[in-house]
């Protein structure tokens, strides 16, 4: 005789989910009730805010550097040792100075590297390549 049935073997193997499920909902209701929602129905009269006039945008300059390598500190031409005086003198009046650096394509790099080292030189940290954008299609 057999001591051990063999459905009693056969339960401990299967899995009971129940507890599970029972976990899921009760998580589900937990959400529910302490997500809050959205009210837009109520017909509220707002304050209206009133009107700050915008700060006007801040003066860029612009260091040009044409094809012929002179270099210009917003349109007047200068040499580098007045550069250098002329962006030291603008820091010191603005300590948010801000430099647009334009070069024609034609110009030597090294031209480039020297403005912006001389910007560094001059402790300007807002300092941008000018660049115009592709025609369609050219990559």
């Amino acid at each position: 005789m057999k001591k051990c049935s063999h459905s009693h073997h056969h339960s401990l193997t299967e899995l009971n989910i129940t507890p599970l499920l029972d976990l899921a909902f009760v998580l589900l209701v937990i959400f529910i009730i302490t997500t809050t929602p959205i009210v837009n129905d109520l017909d509220l009269s707002l304050p209206k805010a009133s009107r700050r006039e915008k700060d006007p945008p801040r003066k860029a300059n612009y260091v040009t550097v044409d094809g012929a390598g002179r270099l210009y500190l917003n349109k007047q031409e200068v040499d580098y040792a007045a550069l250098h005086g002329l962006l030291v003198e603008l820091r010191t009046a603005d300590p948010d100075l801000s430099v647009i650096v334009r070069g024609d394509a034609r110009t030597k790099y090294e031209k480039i590297v020297n403005v912006m080292d001389m910007l560094q030189q001059a402790n300007v940290v807002r300092v941008e390549l000018a660049t115009e954008p592709l025609p369609p299609g050219e990559h």
